[in-house]
């Protein structure tokens, strides 16, 4: 399993995961492929921790189907997993780090930053909605949302939309889908503060060099602002 679709449900926003979800998928010759026989979906037991009501709104994860589960901490990624592919996947990726999982070697693959390259125009880049365009309203996707927000349901829907992403990109790999996550990733205008729509290149440079001594500066932005140079 060199790369999987992963989804968690945690138990707050930026919480502890009570549910993590995931499935290999291949890239050859521009065609992608999901093992749903190899599926994994599990849900895990958090302590004395409670479920927020604003999260269990979104996941419907209650308390007791979570008390006797295996605890969070002994969740493990499959061997050989280098790509983790995901709708806003550092979120996942944080999620899976609280339980105790290296992930200094993934590759980390973001289906939310190539949805916004690939169709920038689109109302919402969320799945529901990615979903609904991609199938033009149709009453197929009405189903297939039905279980949306629950981790094994996302990794079908994160598949539905990387197929596409793949075939309009035209990606033959994974890596050459990474390549692309990655320069998606790195922002064109900036999304914050007193030049907030700015692009990049037109930053002033007194602006640029505070940002550049900002502690907690997102990588990715550092890499727009290296560009820059």
């Amino acid at each position: 399993m060199q790369a999987i679709i992963l989804d968690t449900e945690t138990h707050t926003l930026n919480g502890l995961p009570i549910e993590i979800a995931y499935a290999p998928i291949q890239i050859q010759a521009g065609k992608l492929s999901l093992d749903r026989d190899q599926m994994f979906d599990q849900l895990y037991s958090i302590g004395d921790e409670k479920i927020s009501y604003a999260s269990m709104a979104v996941h419907h994860i209650l308390e007791a189907e979570i008390a006797d589960q295996p605890n969070f901490g002994s969740f493990t990624l499959p061997n050989e997993t280098i790509y983790i592919i995901g709708h806003n996947i550092d979120y996942d990726i944080r999620a899976i780090q609280q339980c105790g999982v290296d992930t200094s070697h993934i590759k980390a693959i973001c289906t939310l930053a190539l949805a916004r390259l690939v169709w920038p125009d689109a109302e919402a880049h969320n799945i529901s909605a990615l979903i609904y365009m991609i199938s033009k309203g149709s009453a197929k996707a009405r189903e297939m949302l039905k279980g949306a927000h629950r981790a094994d349901a996302d990794i079908i829907l994160t598949a539905n939309i990387l197929m596409h992403i793949v075939h309009k990109l035209n990606i033959q790999t994974i890596e050459e889908l990474f390549e692309a996550s990655e320069d998606a990733r790195i922002p064109r205008t900036i999304n914050f503060g007193k030049h907030r729509g700015t692009a990049i290149a037109d930053l002033p440079s007194d602006y640029v060099n505070w940002l550049f001594r900002q502690d907690e500066l997102d990588p990715y932005l550092r890499k727009a602002l290296e560009n820059t140079k």
